[in-house]
């Protein structure tokens, strides 16, 4: 048998699917427990005791919201006159030094306060000032109705990783820079979505601070990502007199099975564990009005939105105002279409103006996009001298949370870290005997090799190579697990390593841990496996909802093969040290730290600390996901659960 065999080595089980069934089947069963918990809902009562509940969980999911009673700060940098209506450019600070730039749009002749909108753009990198929200802008504002449109963190003007000097981007924009910088809000314990729905939130202080603007009279629209946003507003603002979330509402189990992932900010951590799901969106409003703007061909799955849509009407009839939810859908793909702008200024003229809506406006004189900047360079980091980004904001909140760790001597804070480790690594695992089964390959030059899989926990296989010198055929050696990424997929550049443990007299076994080398799954979308928005990506971001991480449940595959390595050896069995390299060393430290079956780590470029990370402006972002614990950083970094 050569290397290459090896490599391309298919166990004699399915085992390509068995991480998707795994997220799948378990997610469905919070699905299923959320639909019974909202078919119990008989009463004003526990309704608003159900959004109550929601409401707290979704501010814990993404780390809670930073402070609002900063100052804005808000200037006027420029005003351009439109066709019955007035653009000003607006810059406020949702937090200090955190620029938002917005577009303000008047009607003419205003003469008392009346409703406004607060428009939230979807992933478009012009954002506010790109052709289709222009276009919705207008709409909205020849209805008479006062506009406020946003720009997005990542959109825009609002380009975190934008280099003033050279005038480039270091990360791209929109979802890749959200998801970069999102990845390392998680070990902090928080969502970037805390910065979108606090962004919104600021945006709806500023509108209140408007003389045009009757405070008791703003709603909330935006499509795709806008309609994320304004879903998020939904259940955290109650301020909102009515809301129109477009292409977005549709519900978790209809997007599950489409294979595709979601946006950093479109991710909440334990939600749907906590029974959440796009009916509790809509019901956050009840009885509020709501309009549901879908289109037919969208990825978010049109069955979804009907199903959310119908299942939700009750409890605006629970209030006897059945008519003050809607749906209205266009034969289109996914946009915030002309007709369903059109359907949004019916709405709010009728909810927030009280009379029919006016003018329908539409593409004809949009302005250039240049002329709606609300900075000369069209970029806030391109002109503002310590502008700040989600980075910076991340680097903050990293040393409040360290400085609290500091507050606890090292025996609690360890102890209190262990403890919360143990429960993420073990609670929801379904143990299962291992029944090992062994396979044997062969000879690689002097070494032999065998295969083994056993059963790591209910309905999910581990494996491994088993490497022995010729010479020590048959005899009883000590086990060294060998934990790398891509496991048995990459031997090659492993080998040299490989040999020296054989020669030494040991047993080395090659451990696969679920997502890598012959555990890789069957793709499920277009996407590289383990790139942004891959296979792993989309799975690892599903066991978020679930309160789980696909690095936990490797530290328990890492704790499981002890079990394995033990039966491989009688004399040895108080000797099973770790060979590691780069980043999958995290999975042994944090086993070891568990079980002390493990008898010492070596290797190369071990990870040293995760804050370390968290805390550098540029990192490797491939295949990173799998190596976050969403959390972790407010009870430990590594050195505080070493020897």
């Amino acid at each position: 048998m050569n290397l290459s065999q090896l490599e391309n080595y298919f166990v004699d089980y399915d085992v390509k699917d068995e991480l998707k069934q795994h997220v799948y089947g378990r997610s469905i069963e919070a699905f299923a427990r959320g639909d019974q918990a909202r078919d119990a809902i008989v009463s004003w009562d526990q309704l608003e005791a159900r959004r109550t509940q929601l409401r707290g969980k979704f501010m814990e999911a993404i780390g809670g919201i930073p402070a609002c009673d900063t100052p804005l700060n808000p200037r006027t940098t420029g005003r351009v006159q439109g066709e019955g209506f007035s653009i000003e450019k607006i810059m406020f600070e949702s937090r200090p030094q955190t620029y938002v730039t917005a577009n303000l749009y008047i009607p003419d002749g205003l003469d008392s306060p009346r409703g406004a909108v607060l428009f939230l753009c979807g992933h478009d990198r012009e954002a506010k000032h790109s052709e289709e929200y222009q276009t919705v802008c207008r709409i909205l504002v020849h209805s008479g109705l006062v506009v406020l449109a946003v720009d997005p963190i990542g959109q825009g003007e609002r380009f975190s990783y934008y280099e003033a000097d050279t005038g480039e981007l270091t990360v791209a924009d929109g979802i890749v820079e959200h998801e970069y910088a999102g990845m390392q809000c998680l070990p902090l314990g928080d969502g970037l979505a805390r910065y979108f729905v606090h962004d919104a939130m600021r945006a709806i202080d500023y509108l209140t601070t408007r003389p045009e603007v009757d405070p008791a009279r703003i709603g909330v629209t935006g499509n795709s990502g806008g309609g994320t946003q304004t879903s998020m507003l939904m259940l955290a603002d109650p301020r909102l007199a009515a809301a129109a979330p477009g292409t977005f509402i549709m519900s978790r189990q209809s997007y599950l099975i489409t294979g595709q992932a979601q946006d950093a900010e479109q991710v909440w951590f334990g939600m749907s564990a906590a029974g959440l799901d796009h009916e509790d969106i809509l019901l956050a409003m009840a009885p509020r009005p709501v309009l549901v703007l879908a289109v037919t061909n969208d990825f978010f799955p049109i069955e979804g939105t009907h199903r959310t849509f119908e299942r939700t009407k009750r409890f605006w009839e629970m209030y006897d105002c059945g008519d003050k939810l809607a749906l209205v859908e266009d034969d289109s793909q996914h946009k915030y279409t002309l007709p369903l702008a059109a359907a949004a200024a019916q709405f709010f003229s009728k909810h927030l103006l009280e009379r029919p809506a006016g003018g329908t406006g539409g593409k004809a004189g949009l302005l250039e996009q240049r002329s709606l900047w609300c900075t000369k360079s069209g970029q806030v980091r391109g002109e503002i001298p310590g502008a700040r980004g989600v980075h910076e904001e991340v680097l903050e909140h990293l040393e409040v949370l360290g400085q609290a760790r500091k507050r606890q001597s090292p025996d609690a804070r360890k102890t209190l870290a262990l403890a919360w480790l143990r429960e993420k690594v073990f609670t929801g695992r379904q143990e299962s005997p291992l029944y090992p089964r062994f396979t044997r390959l062969g000879q690689l030059n002097e070494l032999s090799v065998q295969s083994v899989i056993w059963w790591s926990q209910a309905g999910m296989h581990g494996h491994a190579f088993l490497f022995r010198h010729v010479r020590e055929e048959g005899g009883d050696l000590p086990v060294t697990i060998g934990l790398w990424e891509h496991g048995t997929r990459d031997l090659q550049h492993h080998l040299p390593a490989i040999r020296r443990i054989c020669e030494s007299g040991r047993q080395l076994m090659v451990l696969d841990v679920s997502g890598s080398g012959a555990l890789m799954p069957n793709a499920i979308n277009r996407y590289d496996l383990y790139a942004f928005f891959g296979t792993v990506h989309k799975l690892t971001a599903d066991l978020f909802w679930l309160g789980d991480s696909l690095a936990a449940m490797r530290v328990y595959e890492v704790i499981r093969a002890l079990e394995v390595a033990e039966q491989l050896t009688q004399k040895h069995k108080g000797d099973i040290p770790c060979y590691v390299t780069d980043r999958f060393s995290l999975y042994a430290q944090l086993a070891q730290a568990l079980d002390p079956r493990i008898a010492g780590i070596e290797g190369q470029s071990k990870v040293d600390s995760v804050s370390s990370w968290v805390k550098a402006r540029y990192y490797d972002d491939y295949n990173h996901i799998g190596l976050v614990i969403p959390g972790m950083l407010r009870h430990f970094d590594l050195k505080d659960i070493g020897d």
